[in-house]
């Protein structure tokens, strides 16, 4: 098996295999297993740094206006308590949830599909054969993961039950999303070479084309890594 695999924890004590609703069929390989990485969950689907400069702002422009009412500075800063109370426990609560959501995902992908495991309190196991896959992208973020959205060529999955493993916006056609994925390119021309093999020759010369450093790009800033 290629990649990481996410260390098996009580969630996966009613799996057959981690991550999989039943062992892989005779044939079948596992190329790659592995989890989002909570740092860049927290900030890229929780948007933590967003909510601490919100407060911040907030904060900045609360002592700004205590100290035009005539307030001294020890007495402005001191009326910031609640607003820091308030700001702690929303930020701790959106890594705490980020934290979570990374403990309970694992995504797998085989010689014949992608499987995502998902969910903090309902479990729900998405497989996706690479028949129903219709295209594949890359968004890499500077942090070395990723994020590689499926588009699915028949009937979708419902975005509530995706979220967050969902591309964002995508409401009318949800798109499956392996989020903030590590080594996220790597992982993605390994998908796109997996995806080619199984649904032929064209698929294939797409695949060739997807470099390591720099694979082909869409005007959104999203690479295809793979599509009929």
């Amino acid at each position: 098996m290629d990649g990481h695999r996410h260390g098996p924890g009580p969630e996966h004590d009613y799996e057959p295999v981690p991550g999989l609703p039943e062992a892989l069929p005779s044939g079948e390989r596992m190329l790659w297993q592995g989890a989002p990485d909570a740092r860049s969950l927290a900030r890229r689907v929780f948007h933590v740094r967003k909510v601490a400069v919100y407060f911040a702002v907030v904060g900045g422009v609360q002592v700004a206006g205590a100290l035009a009412d005539g307030e001294g500075l020890r007495e402005a800063l001191g009326g910031l308590t609640l607003l820091v109370s308030v700001a702690a426990l929303a930020i701790g609560l959106l890594v705490l949830l980020a934290q979570l959501s990374a403990r309970t995902t694992l995504y797998t992908i085989t010689d014949r599909r992608v499987v995502m495991r998902v969910g903090i309190v309902l479990t729900m196991t998405f497989n996706l054969p690479f028949s129903r896959i219709a295209s594949a992208g890359l968004r890499q973020h500077g942090d070395g993961t990723g994020d590689l959205p499926l588009a699915l060529g028949e009937a979708s999955i419902g975005y509530a039950h995706l979220w967050p493993h969902a591309r964002p916006w995508r409401l009318g056609r949800p798109e499956p999303m392996l989020r903030c994925v590590p080594d996220a390119v790597r992982v993605g021309r390994l998908l796109a070479d997996a995806w080619a093999q199984t649904t032929g020759g064209a698929a294939r010369a797409v695949s060739e084309n997807v470099e390591a450093a720099a694979p082909r790009q869409r005007p959104d800033g999203q690479t295809a890594l793979a599509g009929r």
